[in-house]
């Protein structure tokens, strides 16, 4: 517990020294870090800068945090909070196998990067140069906040992303709203999902700890360290906790109905998500401070076109 304490008061100091905003409903409190190419708290090029929920509290519990025990770099791949969500294509990025040594492909909430001279294999967790970081644009209201990243003409790849985060009156329900526009000449074809980087009243990941999906789970491959948690038809759950430096890990395929359901039953709390896209296929992550459901959804918008989807957060007491 005394980790979960450090990353916790970490979360606290930290927060004074970033650009952040706060919504609230009366039953939902959100504390979010706001995007910033000089100053924001994540400057890494993996995940989408926008919607970083460091602190979110409603019915008496703390739902996100720090979970990353590493020191803090801006620059750092995974150094960033909350229901965060990447952008990837064909197992890289958008552009990036096109792109010549030293040209630009494309992370969508991140902007043009530049692919590296002489590498020509794509490495999901490298920090690229930002070559465009494109523009940032915030609008808020009391119980919701809306980013709008904008990228013109990235080697022919150009959007319009919005991203809102919108509390529902008087409930403790919080809707991600998404639409993301093709202002370019080439079609975007990608998969979205959202990392999910829950930390339930800073408790550890364990018997109290479980997951469960609205279909049974097909193994996509071995599951790493199965000593410490099982899959039963849709349903994950803890043998044990997990000790510091271990993870437990699996790959499973998608189903109909975007539809997950976690909880900590030590906390008496949890939180049911829903989404409005099929789920193309899964992968799900923990450590001892974090366990994340990892659904990708597919998506695909012609030039001119645009696309919109929704993930809905039922925050819930057991």
């Amino acid at each position: 517990m005394r980790l979960f304490a450090v990353l916790l008061s970490a979360a606290a100091s930290a927060a004074a020294d970033f650009p952040t905003a706060e919504i609230s409903n009366g039953v939902v409190t959100a504390k979010i870090y706001l995007p910033d190419a000089r100053r924001g708290y994540y400057r890494g090029t993996r995940f989408d800068w926008s919607g970083q929920i460091f602190s979110l509290k409603t019915l008496g519990h703390e739902y996100f945090g720090v979970w990353n025990p590493a020191p803090y770099d801006p620059k750092l791949h995974d150094t960033i909070t909350g229901p965060v969500e990447e952008f990837r294509s064909s197992d890289s990025a958008l552009g990036y196998h096109e792109a010549a040594p030293g040209g630009t492909f494309v992370r969508i909430g991140v902007g043009a990067l530049r692919k590296p001279v002489g590498d020509a294999k794509y490495e999901n967790f490298r920090t690229f140069e930002i070559a465009d970081s494109g523009e940032w644009k915030v609008k808020r209201g009391r119980d919701w906040i809306a980013f709008t990243h904008t990228l013109k003409n990235a080697a022919g790849y150009g959007y319009r992303y919005t991203k809102t985060l919108r509390l529902v009156k008087g409930k403790s329900v919080m809707r991600i709203e998404h639409t993301l526009e093709n202002t370019g000449s080439k079609h975007i074809a990608t998969q979205q999902y959202n990392h999910n980087f829950f930390v339930m009243d800073g408790l550890p990941t364990g018997p109290a700890s479980h997951v469960k999906f609205a279909f049974p789970l097909t193994a996509a491959g071995p599951l790493r360290n199965p000593e410490y948690a099982e899959v039963n038809g849709g349903e994950i759950s803890y043998k044990k906790e997990l000790p510091p430096g271990q993870s437990f890990f699996g790959r499973f395929a998608g189903g109909p109905n975007y539809d997950i359901e976690m909880s900590n039953k030590q906390a008496g709390m949890g939180v049911r998500i829903m989404g409005d896209r099929p789920i193309a296929s899964i992968v799900y992550w923990s450590i001892r401070s974090t366990f994340c459901p990892e659904a990708y959804i597919d998506l695909a918008v012609e030039p001119g076109k645009k696309t919109d989807w929704t993930y809905t957060y039922e925050f819930r007491k057991l």
